[in-house]
Protein backbone atom coordinates (compact mmCIF):
# COMPACT_ATOMS: atom_id res chain seq x y z
CA UNK A 1 0.00 0.00 0.00
CA UNK A 2 3.10 2.36 0.52
CA UNK A 3 4.30 1.56 -2.46
CA UNK A 4 0.94 2.58 -4.03
CA UNK A 5 0.71 5.44 -2.39
CA UNK A 6 4.19 6.68 -3.13
CA UNK A 7 3.58 5.82 -7.32
CA UNK A 8 -0.01 6.18 -8.33
CA UNK A 9 -1.12 4.91 -11.27
CA UNK A 10 -0.81 7.28 -14.04
CA UNK A 11 -4.17 6.33 -15.85
CA UNK A 12 -5.96 7.59 -13.10
CA UNK A 13 -8.19 10.92 -13.09
CA UNK A 14 -7.51 12.13 -9.58
CA UNK A 15 -4.10 14.04 -9.51
CA UNK A 16 -1.42 13.17 -7.36
CA UNK A 17 -1.27 15.01 -4.33
CA UNK A 18 1.77 16.11 -2.48
CA UNK A 19 2.08 15.01 1.24
CA UNK A 20 2.47 17.93 3.75
CA UNK A 21 4.99 18.28 5.33
CA UNK A 22 4.46 18.24 9.70
CA UNK A 23 4.63 21.98 10.74
CA UNK A 24 7.21 23.08 13.12
CA UNK A 25 4.75 25.46 14.70
CA UNK A 26 2.17 24.07 17.23
CA UNK A 27 -0.89 24.74 16.66
CA UNK A 28 -2.40 27.89 18.88
CA UNK A 29 -5.08 27.07 21.33
CA UNK A 30 -8.58 29.77 20.82
CA UNK A 31 -8.15 32.96 23.42
CA UNK A 32 -10.01 32.46 26.22
CA UNK A 33 -11.73 35.25 27.31
CA UNK A 34 -11.82 36.66 30.56
CA UNK A 35 -15.38 37.70 31.85
CA UNK A 36 -15.90 41.26 31.44
CA UNK A 37 -14.07 41.23 28.37
CA UNK A 38 -17.44 41.35 25.91
CA UNK A 39 -18.51 44.46 27.06
CA UNK A 40 -14.78 46.39 26.41
CA UNK A 41 -15.36 44.46 23.02
CA UNK A 42 -18.25 46.26 21.79
CA UNK A 43 -17.30 49.94 23.60
CA UNK A 44 -14.12 49.26 20.89
CA UNK A 45 -16.13 48.75 17.77
CA UNK A 46 -18.54 51.23 18.51
CA UNK A 47 -15.28 53.40 18.96
CA UNK A 48 -13.99 52.51 15.68
CA UNK A 49 -17.17 52.90 13.94
CA UNK A 50 -17.86 56.43 15.51
CA UNK A 51 -14.27 57.49 14.09
CA UNK A 52 -14.95 55.78 11.24
CA UNK A 53 -18.16 57.42 10.33
CA UNK A 54 -16.08 60.96 11.64
CA UNK A 55 -13.63 60.53 8.96
CA UNK A 56 -16.84 59.86 6.34
CA UNK A 57 -18.11 63.08 7.71
CA UNK A 58 -14.89 65.00 6.83
CA UNK A 59 -14.57 63.34 3.65
CA UNK A 60 -18.00 64.52 2.79
CA UNK A 61 -17.14 68.46 3.82
CA UNK A 62 -14.14 68.31 2.11
CA UNK A 63 -16.35 67.32 -1.01
CA UNK A 64 -18.42 69.96 -0.14
CA UNK A 65 -15.79 72.70 0.05
CA UNK A 66 -14.43 71.51 -3.42
CA UNK A 67 -17.78 71.92 -4.84
CA UNK A 68 -18.34 75.12 -3.54
CA UNK A 69 -15.08 76.15 -4.67
CA UNK A 70 -15.81 75.05 -8.48
CA UNK A 71 -18.85 77.13 -8.21
CA UNK A 72 -16.91 79.80 -7.22
CA UNK A 73 -14.59 79.00 -10.14
CA UNK A 74 -17.18 79.09 -12.66
CA UNK A 75 -19.39 82.57 -11.08
CA UNK A 76 -16.10 84.14 -11.49
CA UNK A 77 -14.74 84.45 -8.04
CA UNK A 78 -17.44 83.91 -5.74
CA UNK A 79 -20.69 82.72 -5.18
CA UNK A 80 -23.64 85.21 -5.19
CA UNK A 81 -24.69 87.67 -2.89
CA UNK A 82 -28.03 88.02 -1.20
CA UNK A 83 -27.95 92.05 -1.93
CA UNK A 84 -27.08 91.33 -5.67
CA UNK A 85 -30.19 90.77 -7.26
CA UNK A 86 -31.83 94.11 -4.66
CA UNK A 87 -28.85 95.95 -6.08
CA UNK A 88 -29.34 94.83 -9.98
CA UNK A 89 -33.09 95.62 -9.44
CA UNK A 90 -32.53 99.74 -8.15
CA UNK A 91 -30.02 100.17 -10.57
CA UNK A 92 -32.25 99.11 -13.55
CA UNK A 93 -35.15 101.00 -11.68
CA UNK A 94 -32.57 104.43 -11.18
CA UNK A 95 -31.71 103.91 -15.20
CA UNK A 96 -35.13 103.40 -16.10
CA UNK A 97 -36.19 106.95 -14.13
CA UNK A 98 -33.32 108.71 -15.73
CA UNK A 99 -34.71 107.84 -19.39
CA UNK A 100 -37.86 108.89 -17.99
CA UNK A 101 -36.56 112.40 -16.54
CA UNK A 102 -34.39 112.91 -19.78
CA UNK A 103 -37.39 112.31 -22.27
CA UNK A 104 -39.78 114.91 -19.75
CA UNK A 105 -36.84 117.90 -19.76
CA UNK A 106 -37.01 117.20 -23.73
CA UNK A 107 -40.52 118.00 -23.81
CA UNK A 108 -40.85 120.53 -21.60
CA UNK A 109 -37.95 122.64 -22.33
CA UNK A 110 -39.89 125.18 -24.65
CA UNK A 111 -42.12 125.77 -21.21
CA UNK A 112 -38.70 126.13 -19.31
CA UNK A 113 -37.74 128.50 -21.69
CA UNK A 114 -40.89 130.41 -21.64
CA UNK A 115 -40.71 130.34 -18.27
CA UNK A 116 -37.27 132.18 -18.14
CA UNK A 117 -38.16 134.71 -20.42
CA UNK A 118 -41.10 135.58 -17.89
CA UNK A 119 -39.29 135.44 -15.04
CA UNK A 120 -36.92 138.00 -16.62
CA UNK A 121 -39.74 140.34 -17.68
CA UNK A 122 -41.07 139.93 -14.21
CA UNK A 123 -37.76 141.10 -12.56
CA UNK A 124 -38.10 144.10 -15.29
CA UNK A 125 -41.44 145.11 -14.49
CA UNK A 126 -41.32 144.81 -10.90
CA UNK A 127 -40.03 148.10 -10.22
CA UNK A 128 -42.58 150.27 -11.36
CA UNK A 129 -45.09 148.11 -9.72
CA UNK A 130 -43.31 148.34 -6.63
CA UNK A 131 -43.29 152.35 -7.12
CA UNK A 132 -46.82 151.97 -7.82
CA UNK A 133 -47.77 149.89 -4.99
CA UNK A 134 -45.61 152.35 -2.50
CA UNK A 135 -48.47 155.21 -3.40
CA UNK A 136 -51.68 152.87 -2.65
CA UNK A 137 -52.32 151.01 -5.82
CA UNK A 138 -52.92 147.52 -5.87
CA UNK A 139 -50.70 144.92 -7.13
CA UNK A 140 -52.86 143.57 -9.43
CA UNK A 141 -53.88 146.97 -11.23
CA UNK A 142 -50.18 148.32 -11.08
CA UNK A 143 -49.33 144.93 -13.16
CA UNK A 144 -52.14 145.70 -15.52
CA UNK A 145 -51.13 149.31 -15.99
CA UNK A 146 -47.60 148.68 -16.48
CA UNK A 147 -48.11 145.49 -18.70
CA UNK A 148 -50.73 147.12 -20.85
CA UNK A 149 -48.32 150.11 -21.05
CA UNK A 150 -45.59 147.63 -22.41
CA UNK A 151 -48.24 145.77 -24.60
CA UNK A 152 -49.31 149.11 -26.44
CA UNK A 153 -45.87 150.21 -27.46
CA UNK A 154 -44.86 146.67 -28.54
CA UNK A 155 -47.87 146.63 -30.87
CA UNK A 156 -47.24 149.97 -31.91
CA UNK A 157 -43.42 149.34 -32.73
CA UNK A 158 -44.90 146.39 -34.89
CA UNK A 159 -48.24 148.09 -36.25
CA UNK A 160 -45.29 151.05 -37.28
CA UNK A 161 -42.75 148.56 -38.93
CA UNK A 162 -46.04 146.52 -40.77
CA UNK A 163 -47.21 149.61 -42.54
CA UNK A 164 -43.72 150.94 -43.15
CA UNK A 165 -42.68 147.74 -45.09
CA UNK A 166 -46.23 147.43 -46.74
CA UNK A 167 -45.58 150.32 -48.08
CA UNK A 168 -42.07 150.40 -49.41
CA UNK A 169 -42.73 146.76 -50.87
CA UNK A 170 -45.83 148.21 -52.93
CA UNK A 171 -43.54 151.37 -54.57
CA UNK A 172 -41.43 149.25 -55.32
CA UNK A 173 -43.38 146.51 -57.15
CA UNK A 174 -44.90 149.86 -58.67
CA UNK A 175 -41.34 150.50 -59.73
CA UNK A 176 -39.94 147.33 -60.48
CA UNK A 177 -40.10 148.25 -64.58
CA UNK A 178 -38.22 150.91 -63.96
CA UNK A 179 -35.50 149.70 -61.80
CA UNK A 180 -35.10 147.06 -64.04
CA UNK A 181 -34.68 148.97 -66.77
CA UNK A 182 -32.22 151.32 -65.07
CA UNK A 183 -30.19 147.93 -63.65
CA UNK A 184 -30.02 146.93 -67.38
CA UNK A 185 -28.37 150.07 -68.80
CA UNK A 186 -26.16 150.08 -66.20
CA UNK A 187 -25.02 146.57 -66.70
CA UNK A 188 -25.02 147.53 -70.77
CA UNK A 189 -22.89 150.61 -69.55
CA UNK A 190 -20.35 148.67 -67.46
CA UNK A 191 -20.02 145.46 -69.06
CA UNK A 192 -20.69 146.00 -73.18
CA UNK A 193 -23.01 143.58 -73.17
CA UNK A 194 -26.66 144.14 -75.26
CA UNK A 195 -29.43 143.24 -73.15
CA UNK A 196 -32.90 144.31 -73.15
CA UNK A 197 -36.26 144.10 -70.80
CA UNK A 198 -37.72 142.23 -73.80
CA UNK A 199 -35.06 139.42 -73.77
CA UNK A 200 -35.17 138.88 -70.00
CA UNK A 201 -38.97 138.59 -70.30
CA UNK A 202 -38.72 135.62 -73.06
CA UNK A 203 -36.42 134.31 -70.84
CA UNK A 204 -38.50 134.49 -67.67
CA UNK A 205 -41.26 133.03 -69.99
CA UNK A 206 -39.17 130.27 -71.17
CA UNK A 207 -38.57 129.18 -67.54
CA UNK A 208 -42.16 129.42 -66.66
CA UNK A 209 -42.53 125.88 -65.36
CA UNK A 210 -39.49 126.71 -62.62
CA UNK A 211 -41.56 129.42 -61.67
CA UNK A 212 -44.78 127.29 -61.02
CA UNK A 213 -42.83 125.21 -59.63
CA UNK A 214 -41.12 127.23 -56.86
CA UNK A 215 -45.07 128.67 -56.57
CA UNK A 216 -46.24 125.31 -55.83
CA UNK A 217 -43.78 125.26 -53.16
CA UNK A 218 -44.69 128.36 -51.52
CA UNK A 219 -48.46 127.41 -51.52
CA UNK A 220 -47.50 124.72 -50.00
CA UNK A 221 -45.45 126.19 -47.68
CA UNK A 222 -48.09 128.32 -45.98
CA UNK A 223 -49.20 125.87 -43.73
CA UNK A 224 -46.42 125.36 -42.49
CA UNK A 225 -46.01 129.14 -41.77
CA UNK A 226 -49.59 129.72 -40.69
CA UNK A 227 -49.06 126.91 -38.09
CA UNK A 228 -45.59 128.95 -37.19
CA UNK A 229 -47.48 131.80 -36.56
CA UNK A 230 -50.11 130.07 -34.44
CA UNK A 231 -47.45 128.57 -32.39
CA UNK A 232 -45.50 131.63 -31.66
CA UNK A 233 -48.67 133.78 -30.75
CA UNK A 234 -49.35 131.20 -28.47
CA UNK A 235 -45.82 131.07 -26.90
CA UNK A 236 -46.16 135.00 -26.26
CA UNK A 237 -49.11 134.38 -25.20
CA UNK A 238 -47.88 131.74 -22.16
CA UNK A 239 -45.13 134.01 -21.59
CA UNK A 240 -47.12 137.32 -21.29
CA UNK A 241 -49.43 135.63 -18.48
CA UNK A 242 -46.53 133.79 -16.65
CA UNK A 243 -44.84 137.27 -16.72
CA UNK A 244 -48.21 139.09 -15.27
CA UNK A 245 -48.36 136.19 -12.70
CA UNK A 246 -44.96 136.41 -11.76
CA UNK A 247 -45.15 140.61 -10.98
CA UNK A 248 -48.36 140.65 -9.44
CA UNK A 249 -47.45 137.89 -7.01
CA UNK A 250 -43.91 138.67 -6.35
CA UNK A 251 -43.94 138.77 -2.78
CA UNK A 252 -45.84 135.65 -2.50
CA UNK A 253 -43.26 133.67 -4.67
CA UNK A 254 -41.06 135.08 -2.29
CA UNK A 255 -42.04 133.91 0.86
CA UNK A 256 -43.11 130.07 -0.92
CA UNK A 257 -39.38 130.25 -1.70
CA UNK A 258 -38.01 131.10 1.65
CA UNK A 259 -40.61 128.90 3.23
CA UNK A 260 -38.89 126.19 1.69
CA UNK A 261 -34.93 127.11 3.26
CA UNK A 262 -34.29 127.67 7.03
CA UNK A 263 -33.69 130.86 8.44
CA UNK A 264 -30.07 131.39 8.14
CA UNK A 265 -30.69 131.05 4.35
CA UNK A 266 -33.85 133.01 3.87
CA UNK A 267 -31.51 136.27 3.57
CA UNK A 268 -29.11 134.90 1.05
CA UNK A 269 -32.52 134.11 -0.99
CA UNK A 270 -33.75 137.67 -0.40
CA UNK A 271 -30.02 139.67 -1.23
CA UNK A 272 -29.80 137.48 -4.14
CA UNK A 273 -33.39 138.33 -5.64
CA UNK A 274 -32.55 141.67 -4.78
CA UNK A 275 -29.20 141.72 -6.74
CA UNK A 276 -31.34 140.02 -9.76
CA UNK A 277 -34.30 142.88 -9.44
CA UNK A 278 -31.87 145.46 -9.65
CA UNK A 279 -28.99 144.50 -12.41
CA UNK A 280 -32.47 143.08 -14.52
CA UNK A 281 -34.37 145.98 -14.34
CA UNK A 282 -31.79 149.00 -14.55
CA UNK A 283 -30.42 147.22 -17.87
CA UNK A 284 -33.72 147.20 -19.20
CA UNK A 285 -34.40 150.99 -18.07
CA UNK A 286 -30.78 152.06 -19.06
CA UNK A 287 -31.78 150.25 -22.59
CA UNK A 288 -35.36 152.00 -22.94
CA UNK A 289 -34.13 155.10 -22.65
CA UNK A 290 -31.30 154.92 -25.02
CA UNK A 291 -33.39 153.60 -27.50
CA UNK A 292 -36.15 156.58 -26.45
CA UNK A 293 -32.74 159.48 -27.09
CA UNK A 294 -31.97 157.34 -30.07
CA UNK A 295 -35.26 157.40 -31.46
CA UNK A 296 -35.45 161.30 -30.94
CA UNK A 297 -32.53 162.12 -32.19
CA UNK A 298 -32.84 159.73 -35.36
CA UNK A 299 -36.33 161.30 -36.15
CA UNK A 300 -35.50 164.74 -35.98
CA UNK A 301 -32.11 164.13 -38.66
CA UNK A 302 -35.14 161.93 -40.99
CA UNK A 303 -37.15 164.87 -40.95
CA UNK A 304 -34.59 167.38 -41.99
CA UNK A 305 -33.48 165.39 -45.06
CA UNK A 306 -37.25 164.57 -45.84
CA UNK A 307 -37.06 160.91 -45.69
CA UNK A 308 -40.05 158.92 -45.80
CA UNK A 309 -41.63 157.32 -42.49
CA UNK A 310 -39.53 159.34 -40.70
CA UNK A 311 -41.01 158.38 -37.48
CA UNK A 312 -41.44 154.50 -38.19
CA UNK A 313 -37.64 154.45 -39.21
CA UNK A 314 -36.52 156.01 -35.86
CA UNK A 315 -38.38 153.59 -33.77
CA UNK A 316 -36.89 150.85 -36.05
CA UNK A 317 -33.57 152.45 -35.42
CA UNK A 318 -34.12 153.00 -31.72
CA UNK A 319 -35.73 149.71 -30.64
CA UNK A 320 -32.91 147.70 -32.71
CA UNK A 321 -29.73 149.56 -31.91
CA UNK A 322 -30.44 148.58 -28.38
CA UNK A 323 -32.50 145.63 -27.24
CA UNK A 324 -31.21 143.10 -30.23
CA UNK A 325 -27.46 142.26 -29.02
CA UNK A 326 -23.93 142.59 -31.33
CA UNK A 327 -25.77 142.95 -34.53
CA UNK A 328 -28.41 145.38 -34.18
CA UNK A 329 -27.18 148.58 -34.88
CA UNK A 330 -25.99 147.12 -38.32
CA UNK A 331 -30.00 145.67 -38.96
CA UNK A 332 -30.92 149.29 -37.70
CA UNK A 333 -29.24 151.20 -40.13
CA UNK A 334 -29.65 149.24 -42.76
CA UNK A 335 -33.28 149.75 -43.48
CA UNK A 336 -33.25 153.39 -43.31
CA UNK A 337 -30.26 153.35 -45.96
CA UNK A 338 -32.14 151.00 -48.26
CA UNK A 339 -35.37 153.62 -47.74
CA UNK A 340 -32.53 156.60 -48.60
CA UNK A 341 -31.72 154.55 -51.69
CA UNK A 342 -35.23 153.82 -53.21
CA UNK A 343 -35.86 157.63 -52.87
CA UNK A 344 -32.33 159.69 -53.47
CA UNK A 345 -28.67 158.02 -53.50
CA UNK A 346 -27.81 160.91 -51.03
CA UNK A 347 -29.94 160.75 -48.93
CA UNK A 348 -28.61 156.88 -48.47
CA UNK A 349 -25.18 158.35 -47.97
CA UNK A 350 -26.20 161.22 -45.32
CA UNK A 351 -28.22 158.45 -43.26
CA UNK A 352 -25.20 156.15 -43.11
CA UNK A 353 -22.91 159.09 -41.85
CA UNK A 354 -25.24 160.29 -39.08
CA UNK A 355 -25.98 156.24 -37.75
CA UNK A 356 -22.16 155.99 -37.86
CA UNK A 357 -21.62 159.37 -36.21
CA UNK A 358 -24.46 158.94 -33.28
CA UNK A 359 -23.08 155.46 -32.54
CA UNK A 360 -20.17 156.88 -31.49
CA UNK A 361 -21.34 159.54 -29.29
CA UNK A 362 -23.73 157.30 -28.00
CA UNK A 363 -20.70 154.49 -27.36
CA UNK A 364 -18.49 157.43 -26.03
CA UNK A 365 -20.97 160.01 -24.16
CA UNK A 366 -24.37 158.55 -23.44
CA UNK A 367 -24.17 154.99 -22.65
CA UNK A 368 -21.23 155.21 -19.71
CA UNK A 369 -22.64 157.92 -18.25
CA UNK A 370 -26.70 156.37 -18.09
CA UNK A 371 -25.39 152.68 -17.36
CA UNK A 372 -22.87 153.93 -14.15
CA UNK A 373 -26.49 154.60 -12.63
CA UNK A 374 -27.76 151.44 -14.08
CA UNK A 375 -25.90 148.60 -14.36
CA UNK A 376 -22.39 148.35 -17.06
CA UNK A 377 -21.17 145.48 -17.88
CA UNK A 378 -17.87 145.25 -20.20
CA UNK A 379 -18.61 144.65 -24.07
CA UNK A 380 -15.94 141.76 -23.94
CA UNK A 381 -18.66 140.07 -21.27
CA UNK A 382 -21.82 141.68 -23.22
CA UNK A 383 -20.49 139.87 -26.92
CA UNK A 384 -19.22 136.52 -24.97
CA UNK A 385 -22.76 136.23 -23.32
CA UNK A 386 -24.47 136.65 -25.96
CA UNK A 387 -22.38 133.87 -27.83
CA UNK A 388 -23.24 131.75 -25.07
CA UNK A 389 -27.00 132.07 -24.53
CA UNK A 390 -26.95 131.88 -28.48
CA UNK A 391 -25.26 128.45 -28.41
CA UNK A 392 -27.44 127.12 -25.08
CA UNK A 393 -31.17 128.28 -25.82
CA UNK A 394 -31.00 130.00 -29.69
CA UNK A 395 -32.45 133.48 -30.27
CA UNK A 396 -34.15 133.69 -26.99
CA UNK A 397 -31.01 132.90 -25.15
CA UNK A 398 -29.18 135.86 -26.76
CA UNK A 399 -31.84 138.62 -26.14
CA UNK A 400 -31.78 137.45 -22.48
CA UNK A 401 -27.89 137.05 -21.78
CA UNK A 402 -27.15 140.06 -20.85
CA UNK A 403 -29.36 140.48 -18.09
CA UNK A 404 -28.28 137.22 -17.00
CA UNK A 405 -24.40 138.45 -17.24
CA UNK A 406 -25.25 141.63 -15.58
CA UNK A 407 -26.98 139.52 -12.63
CA UNK A 408 -24.00 137.17 -12.49
CA UNK A 409 -21.83 140.22 -12.54
CA UNK A 410 -23.34 141.58 -9.66
CA UNK A 411 -23.23 138.16 -7.62
CA UNK A 412 -19.39 138.26 -8.14
CA UNK A 413 -18.79 141.55 -7.04
CA UNK A 414 -21.13 141.08 -3.91
CA UNK A 415 -20.10 137.38 -2.81
CA UNK A 416 -16.21 137.08 -3.87
CA UNK A 417 -13.65 139.60 -1.77
CA UNK A 418 -11.49 141.73 -3.86
CA UNK A 419 -8.19 143.04 -2.25
CA UNK A 420 -6.18 145.93 -3.19
CA UNK A 421 -3.73 146.06 -5.90
CA UNK A 422 -0.20 147.00 -5.12
CA UNK A 423 1.46 149.33 -7.80
CA UNK A 424 3.88 147.10 -9.82
CA UNK A 425 5.36 147.78 -13.44
CA UNK A 426 4.28 144.43 -14.49
CA UNK A 427 0.52 145.10 -14.12
CA UNK A 428 0.57 148.15 -16.42
CA UNK A 429 3.64 148.40 -18.15
CA UNK A 430 3.12 151.75 -19.89
CA UNK A 431 2.13 153.34 -16.46
CA UNK A 432 5.73 154.18 -15.95
CA UNK A 433 6.30 156.13 -19.53
CA UNK A 434 2.94 157.62 -18.69
CA UNK A 435 4.10 159.10 -15.42
CA UNK A 436 6.48 160.61 -16.81
CA UNK A 437 4.60 162.56 -19.57
CA UNK A 438 2.70 163.58 -17.12
CA UNK A 439 5.16 164.74 -15.05
CA UNK A 440 6.94 166.57 -18.05
CA UNK A 441 3.87 168.61 -18.50
CA UNK A 442 3.29 169.69 -14.86
CA UNK A 443 6.91 171.39 -15.32
CA UNK A 444 6.16 172.88 -18.53
CA UNK A 445 2.94 174.15 -16.44
CA UNK A 446 5.32 175.69 -13.97
CA UNK A 447 7.66 177.21 -16.19
CA UNK A 448 4.71 178.65 -18.22
CA UNK A 449 3.25 179.80 -15.02
CA UNK A 450 6.45 181.13 -13.47
CA UNK A 451 7.37 183.22 -16.48
CA UNK A 452 3.78 184.37 -17.27
CA UNK A 453 4.55 185.61 -12.86
CA UNK A 454 7.32 186.72 -13.67
CA UNK A 455 8.99 185.89 -10.13
CA UNK A 456 11.62 183.61 -9.77
CA UNK A 457 13.40 181.14 -11.99
CA UNK A 458 11.55 178.46 -14.32
CA UNK A 459 10.65 176.52 -10.72
CA UNK A 460 8.26 179.49 -9.57
CA UNK A 461 10.02 179.50 -6.56
CA UNK A 462 10.76 183.47 -5.80
CA UNK A 463 7.45 184.18 -4.28
CA UNK A 464 3.96 183.25 -2.69
CA UNK A 465 2.31 183.05 -6.19
CA UNK A 466 5.03 180.76 -7.72
CA UNK A 467 4.77 178.53 -4.62
CA UNK A 468 0.94 178.76 -4.70
CA UNK A 469 0.55 177.98 -8.20
CA UNK A 470 2.52 175.09 -7.97
CA UNK A 471 0.67 173.43 -5.29
CA UNK A 472 -2.13 173.81 -7.53
CA UNK A 473 -0.74 172.48 -10.59
CA UNK A 474 0.71 169.59 -9.04
CA UNK A 475 -2.25 167.72 -6.82
CA UNK A 476 -1.23 164.84 -5.30
CA UNK A 477 -4.14 162.52 -7.34
CA UNK A 478 -2.81 163.58 -10.35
Amino acid sequence: MASSAEHPDPSSDTPPTTPTAPSATPPTAPPVTPPGAAGRADTTARAAEAEESAEAEAAAASTAAAVRMLRRAELGGGAMPRWLPRAMLLALLGVGLFQLADWAFHQLIDLFVMLLVAFFLSLAMEPAVDRMAARGVRRGLGTFLVFTGLALAVAGFLASLGTLLVDQITQIAGRLPQLLQDLITWVNRTFHTDLSLDQLQHQVLQDSGTIEKYAQQAADNVWGVTGTVIGGLFQAFTVGLFTFYFTAEGPRVRRTVCSLLPPSKQGEVLRAWEIALAKTGGYLYSRALLALISTLAHWAFFAIIDLPYAAALAVWVGVMSQFVPTIGTYLAGALPVLVGLTVRPVDALWVLVFVTVYQQVENYLLHPRITAKTVDVHPAVAFGSVIAGAALLGAVGALIAIPVAATLQGFVGTYVRRYEVEDDPRIDRGEERRERRRHTVRRLRRMVSGGSGGAGGPEGSGGPEGSGGERREDPPGE
